[in-house]
């Protein structure tokens, strides 16, 4: 099956770099995106430039896929369902969770000159980084891109309940299953509350799996995968 790969905050589609050969040895064919205003040179990218971005790939790929999105990028990979509930075969949910209907994408921390910079890696002392090293926290700042406010600050919006419909899996890192489980029974998760088969998966890591746990993450993502 095919597998589009969404990153998140900052992150360009070379962040999946070591998670597209495991999963292409197992039979799979892999599809990292570098979304608008993340990697592609535009300074004034838009959500719907991302959602259209991400539709696109859906779109050029042949019978159903597997759409996975990163953190922030959970929603991208949710809008994705809604605007394609019958190609969609599944959503795979790393580290994150869709934003409902009215909602702002990722406002999360301070703007500089109409973009979202890394904001270094005190915000994600603990859970969130405790399995990256050294080199790999230096790479992830260095090749971090700033986002701009029209993606950040842009409004998502959901209208087909077939979404709904669309299996979902959340992969969860630095929290637990049951963690999440209990946030969706709390309310705090509308949307993954109404998903009618949703499946979670643990995974031994800090929220960037692809960086640090990549050959453990791919057969997660296999093993969540559709049969064609």
């Amino acid at each position: 099956m095919d597998i589009v790969l969404i990153a998140g905050l900052w992150l360009d589609g070379s962040v999946w770099n070591d998670v597209v050969p495991p999963l292409e040895k197992l039979g799979h064919r892999a599809v990292p995106l570098t979304l608008p205003g993340q990697g592609d040179g535009s300074a004034y990218a838009t959500l719907d430039d991302q959602v259209a971005a991400v539709l696109a790939a859906v779109d050029s790929l042949s019978g159903k896929v597997m759409v996975v999105g990163h953190s922030a990028a959970c929603t991208l990979a949710w809008l994705a369902a809604e605007a394609r509930p019958d190609k969609v075969a599944k959503v795979a949910l790393i580290g994150g969770f869709p934003s409902a209907d009215g909602e702002t994408y990722a406002d999360f921390f301070e703007s500089k000159d109409g973009a979202m910079p890394f904001p270094g890696w005190e915000p994600f002392d603990g859970p969130d980084s405790a399995d990256l090293d050294e080199e790999s926290r230096r790479r992830i700042a260095a090749s971090a891109i700033p986002v701009p406010e029209g993606v950040t600050k842009g409004v998502v919006r959901l209208v087909d309940e077939r979404r709904f419909d669309v299996p979902v899996v959340l992969i969860c890192p630095e929290f637990t299953p049951a963690e999440a489980q209990e946030w969706i029974r709390a309310g705090q998760l509308p949307e993954l509350a109404r998903v009618k088969r949703l499946e979670f998966v643990d995974i031994d890591s800090g929220h960037w799996p692809m960086v640090s746990k990549p050959i453990e993450l791919a057969p997660l993502l296999v093993a969540a995968a559709p049969a064609k």
